[in-house]
């Protein structure tokens, strides 16, 4: 039988599509190879959220197609958003490639393998709304955590995202479906399930008709074996009383919210389509602080289509005021199929990237102040190897998110296995990115 690599691009959502992926290419036997030049069929799994996600996607696409022309590969399968957001292009553009599957077809993948295997061209754009969540998968984020996927889709319409249009209307899981998930998952031995979906906020109320993160958090913890539990991608205006007494009282729930804002201007807020104005972003920040230790961390777009100077200096100043935790910023990026695409006032793309650095530039000095009072301080690390090319061990603290926050560096006393808990002294920091170093005690 064929061997099949992977490349997975893009977020946790992403990733976790590919883990299903490969979920039922093992059930049917298949190979799976971490060495492209190994395989006979690589899977892409794609982003296209914006302009430098989908470069990076067509790069990969280039990249394995030269295997294609230089090498022993027989097939190539696009998946994901790109191969969603531009359906009748990929092959027009890309004659290397064999197989597109858009991202309602994700169970299809055993499917275009078999017909690659009969020497076919095959395409599949399935219903988005309807395909099946979940499913058997194949972990690849190691023995410490894992992502559990509670909705998909979106119905927010933000003016400057094409989510809705590639994911399809938002859509939660059954409850129980999660539950059986998650306790599957700890049963192997995750310590951190890590809750993810485009609203996570929105969770149940399609369902249920109203908000269920909070009942859902608690039966998580109640009814299974998680050590930590961390929610992403929290919008403010679904930040519920409910959701915030679950914060103070649920041991297992981590205190780390993530919570992109995109802006703090009232009206860039409304010409983007999002739920609230710049004083509900206020107060849903003030009423989170007031949760002990609570990490916050988020996100803003800056040169959005008619951000004035002033309202891009109210977004600096407020970042000031809120010291996130952890904090990130994206240059607008037009998209062509989204509604501020054909807004007015379109900013100049260099006065886009000096924004961005002049707030990157504000955040520098929080996270600089914020990583020295993090010195003397004693945290409960979730242990996830060693490092040798620091010669160092490291691992995570509850602030920190796999792949889009810092580490921690630290020595230690014993051996360890992936997924333990110890308790780590930080020590000192790096000036450069703010990972913290330390030893453990």
């Amino acid at each position: 039988m064929s061997r099949i690599g992977f490349v997975s691009l893009g977020c946790p959502k992403n990733l976790l599509d590919t883990e299903v992926m490969l979920g039922h290419i093992n059930k049917a036997g298949y190979d799976i190879t971490p060495e492209q030049e190994e395989a006979d069929i690589i899977v892409i799994n794609t982003c296209a959220f914006i302009e430098d996600a989908k470069k990076e996607s067509i790069d990969n696409i280039l990249d394995i197609a030269w295997l294609k022309e230089n090498g022993n590969l027989k097939g190539i399968i696009v998946t994901g958003c790109l191969a969603e957001r531009y359906r009748e292009e990929i092959m027009k553009e890309f004659t290397e490639v064999d197989c597109v599957l858009g991202t309602g077809s994700v169970h299809s993948i055993v499917k275009a393998i078999e017909e690659i295997e009969k020497g076919n061209k095959y395409q599949e754009y399935g219903d988005k709304n309807t395909v099946e969540l979940g499913g058997d998968r194949i972990i690849t984020t190691g023995d410490a955590f894992a992502y559990l996927k509670i909705s998909e889709g979106c119905n927010n319409r933000c003016t400057y995202c094409s989510i809705p249009n590639i994911r399809g209307k938002f859509r939660s899981r059954p409850i129980d479906d999660i539950i059986k998930e998650a306790k599957e998952l700890t049963e192997m031995g995750i310590k951190e399930l890590i809750v993810i979906g485009q609203d996570t906020t929105a969770y149940g109320i399609d369902l249920y008709g109203k908000y269920e993160l909070a009942t859902l958090l608690h039966r998580l913890s109640e009814e299974t074996d998680v050590k930590w539990l961390r929610i992403l991608y929290c919008y403010p205006d679904k930040i519920t009383p409910e959701l915030i007494n679950e914060f103070k009282t649920n041991e297992k729930l981590i205190k780390y919210i993530d919570i992109p804002i995109q802006h703090i201007s009232s009206r860039i807020l409304k010409k983007m389509n999002r739920r609230g104005d710049g004083d509900l972003v206020r107060k849903v920040i003030k009423e989170l602080r007031e949760i002990d230790n609570i990490a916050i961390r988020s996100t803003a777009i800056v040169g959005f289509p008619g951000e004035t100077e002033e309202e891009f200096n109210e977004l600096c100043e407020f970042i000031n005021e809120a010291k996130f935790d952890r904090f990130g910023a994206f240059p607008y990026s037009r998209e062509e199929d989204t509604p501020a695409y054909n807004f007015e006032n379109q900013i100049d793309d260099q006065i886009k990237q000096d924004r961005y650095d002049i707030l990157m530039r504000e955040q520098f000095y929080i996270s600089e102040n914020q990583a020295k009072n993090e010195l003397g301080k004693v945290y409960s690390v979730i242990y996830e190897g060693y490092d040798p090319i620091l010669g160092k061990h490291r691992g995570r603290n509850y602030k920190n998110a796999p792949d889009i926050d810092g580490m921690i560096f630290f020595d230690i006393n014993k051996k360890h296995e992936i997924g333990d808990f110890i308790n780590v002294k930080i020590t000192e920091y790096d000036e450069e990115f703010y990972d913290l170093i330390g030893k453990e005690v």
